[in-house]
C-alpha cells in the first residue's frame, strides 16, 4: 500500500520529475541519476514493477479505482506530467544551447556528474575486491561507450521503437545516458527535433518503445539492487565516472561527417585543454564562466542529497516517535 501525499508533497515530485526530464534531455547525464539522489528510486522502480500481469487483468474488468492504487498511479502521473513538462520546455533550449554555448552547458553537467557519481559511491555499504572490481568495470564500460563512434542508422518505425527500448533502460539507471545512447544510435537530434515539431507519429512509436523496454528492465534493476547491493551501486557510480570523458566542456573536432540531411557534424573529438581548446579553435573557452557552472552544477547535486537526506531522518523520527 502506497502513503498518500499532500499537496506540497505532489508539487515535490513534480519538481524531481522535471529535474529528470532536464537530465534525460542533455546527453551525458541520467534521470535516474536525479531519481537517485532525490529519494524517489526505489519507489520508482516499485512503482514500474507493478505494471504486471495483474495490473492488467484490473484494467481489463474496468476495476480502474483497484488499478489505479495497484500501479501507484497518482505518484507516476504527477511524476511523468514533471518529466514530460520539462522535455517539452526545455528540448529547444538544450538544442540553442548545444548549437551556440556548448562548453558553458557541459561545464554545468560535468560537475552535476561529479557530485553525482560522489552521492552515489556513498550508498556502497561495505567495500570489497568484488565491489571495487564492478566499480571500474562500470567506469571502463561507460568510457568506452563515450568514445565509440556514432553510426548512420535508419528512420524506420522499428528502429525508432528500438532506439526507445534502448535509451529508456539506461535513463533509469544512475550513470548511464539515454540520451547519450540515442546519440550514437544517431537518433537524439532525431527525437528532439520530432519532439520540438509536435511529429506524433515518431513520439508515438518512441514511446511505445520506452514503454516496453522499461517495463522489462526495470525487474532486473530492481533484482540486482535486492541481490547485489553493493556491487551494482559500485557499477552505476562506475559509469558515472566514466561517462565524466564525454560532457568534459573543450573538445577538438578531429573527424566530421555529412548527414543524410547535408549537415556537417562532429565525428571523432578529442578533450583538450581550455588554452589548447582557444588557440586550435579561435572561440573563446569561457573557462571562469565554465568553473562557476560546474561548482553550481556540484552544489545542486550535493543540496538536493543533503536536504533530502534530511526530510528523510526527520520524518523517520517523527515516525518512531509517534
Amino acid at each position: 500500500m502506497h502513503s498518500k501525499r499532500t499537496t506540497k508533497e505532489y508539487l515535490l515530485l513534480f519538481t524531481k520529475g522535471a529535474g529528470m526530464g532536464a537530465a534525460d534531455v542533455v546527453p551525458g547525464v541520467s534521470g535516474g541519476t536525479i531519481a537517485f539522489i532525490t529519494g524517489i528510486y526505489e519507489e520508482l522502480l516499485a512503482s514500474i514493477r507493478s505494471v504486471d500481469t495483474g495490473a492488467l487483468q484490473l484494467l481489463l474488468e474496468f476495476r480502474l479505482a483497484e488499478f489505479w492504487r495497484h500501479v501507484n498511479g497518482a505518484f507516476l502521473l504527477v511524476l511523468l506530467s514533471g518529466i514530460g513538462f520539462s522535455v517539452l520546455a526545455l528540448s529547444r533550449i538544450i538544442l540553442y544551447l548545444l548549437a551556440n554555448h556548448s562548453e558553458l552547458l557541459w561545464s554545468f553537467f560535468f560537475g552535476l556528474i561529479v557530485a553525482s557519481a560522489w552521492v552515489v559511491g556513498r550508498k556502497i555499504g561495505r567495500w570489497s575486491v568484488g565491489v571495487v572490481l564492478f566499480g571500474l568495470l562500470g567506469t571502463a564500460i561507460a568510457y568506452y561507450v563515450t568514445v565509440a563512434t556514432p553510426a548512420q542508422t535508419p528512420e524506420s518505425y522499428f528502429f525508432l521503437f528500438l532506439s526507445g527500448a534502448i535509451a529508456i533502460c539506461a535513463m533509469i539507471l544512475p550513470g548511464i545516458s539515454g540520451s547519450f545512447l540515442l546519440v550514437l544510435l544517431a537518433k537524439y537530434e532525431f527525437v528532439l527535433n520530432a519532439v520540438k515539431e509536435l511529429r506524433l507519429d515518431v513520439i508515438a512509436v518512441f514511446a511505445a518503445g520506452c514503454v516496453v523496454g522499461i517495463l522489462s528492465f526495470s525487474r532486473v534493476l530492481n533484482w540486482a539492487l535486492k541481490n547485489y547491493h553493493n556491487a551494482t551501486i559500485a557499477l552505476l557510480t562506475g559509469f558515472m565516472l566514466g561517462s565524466l570523458n564525454k560532457v568534459w566542456p573543450w573538445k577538438h573536432t578531429l573527424e566530421t561527417f555529412t548527414d543524410r540531411h547535408g549537415e556537417v557534424k562532429p565525428l571523432v573529438q578529442q578533450n583538450i585543454l581550455p588554452g589548447i581548446y582557444e588557440s586550435l579553435t579561435g572561440h573563446e573557452s569561457y573557462m571562469g564562466y565554465g568553473i562557476v557552472l560546474a561548482t553550481i552544477g556540484f552544489l545542486a547535486v550535493y543540496l538536493t542529497d543533503h536536504f533530502t537526506r534530511t526530510e528523510s531522518s526527520s520524518t523517520n523520527f517523527k515516525t518512531t516517535h509517534r
